[in-house]
């Protein structure tokens, strides 16, 4: 589905709702067409209980899925949110080492925020991390690691740094892991698998108006599709028109002078 999710977002929607609308509204008429009314009129009432069995399995299906992804769409923003928390809050740690090690801190944490913004979104959108953005964030830390502390205040500023760091490294691994989908790949049968069986089944109604008919399919087909549709777009929280943008990282720059 990266395909999909990296296309603009009204030409995914084309393809995922618009196009399978017409063909869906499409199918009653050529099935009465090959079908009599009378036949098809026979299905009405078996068929009519069968649909609803049907229709509100795939829809408990659709909805627990848009749910999910919606969620970690969430997470992934506060993750970042998250990130951007820590490094400011180093920054300022950072302040209170003296000397050189406060200087070297500032610089490993303002390169690896400037290579997150650069590499590793890019790199996310394919559904992987940046190396360079790994080996920035291995450069902060051996510049932490190599700080020896003089007294009780150093000490603490150490812990407090390391604690944040820390964070930090979490939840730059909790975005790459929601980079490369969310949606495993039988669900993504199950799901348009299932949609395709619950708006072909629609066909095989008899009504007198076959046209009211392919009306009603269509708002059936529009309502999946679109589920669909949101489905496909989220489930990469860093892929495509939406996505989660590295604006709290920008800005963590843009506070501190770093333009």
């Amino acid at each position: 589905m990266l395909y999909l999710t990296t296309l603009p977002l009204w030409l995914t929607g084309f393809v995922l709702v618009v196009a399978p609308t017409l063909i869906a509204m499409a199918g009653p008429i050529f099935i009465r067409q090959r079908i009599g009314l009378e036949q098809l009129s026979n299905n009405n009432e078996v068929a009519g209980f069968k649909f609803a069995t049907v229709g509100v399995l795939y829809a408990v299906l659709l909805a627990f899925a848009v749910i999910v992804v919606w969620e970690k769409f969430s997470d992934s923003e506060s993750q970042v949110a998250q990130e951007a928390g820590a490094a400011a809050t180093i920054y300022r740690l950072a302040d209170g080492i003296q000397g050189d090690a406060g200087t070297a801190l500032h610089d490993r944490l303002t390169d690896y925020v400037k290579v997150a913004i650069s590499d590793d979104w890019p790199a996310m959108a394919e559904g992987h991390g940046s190396m360079a953005a790994t080996e920035a964030l291995n450069a902060l830390y051996k510049t932490t690691l190599q700080f020896s502390p003089s007294g009780a205040r150093d000490s603490d500023l150490l812990s407090e740094v390391l604690h944040q760091l820390d964070l930090l490294t979490q939840a730059r691994r909790a975005r790459l892991v929601a980079a490369s989908g969310i949606v495993p790949d039988v669900l993504w049968l199950v799901l348009f698998g299932g949609a395709v069986l619950t708006v072909c089944f629609t066909f095989f109604f008899g009504t007198e108006n076959v046209y009211a008919q392919a009306t009603m399919t269509g708002v059936l087909a529009v309502l999946i599709f679109s589920g669909l549709l949101i489905i496909v777009m989220i489930d990469r929280p860093f892929a495509g028109s939406v996505s989660v943008r590295p604006e709290a990282l920008v800005a963590v720059l843009e506070d501190l002078g770093e333009r």
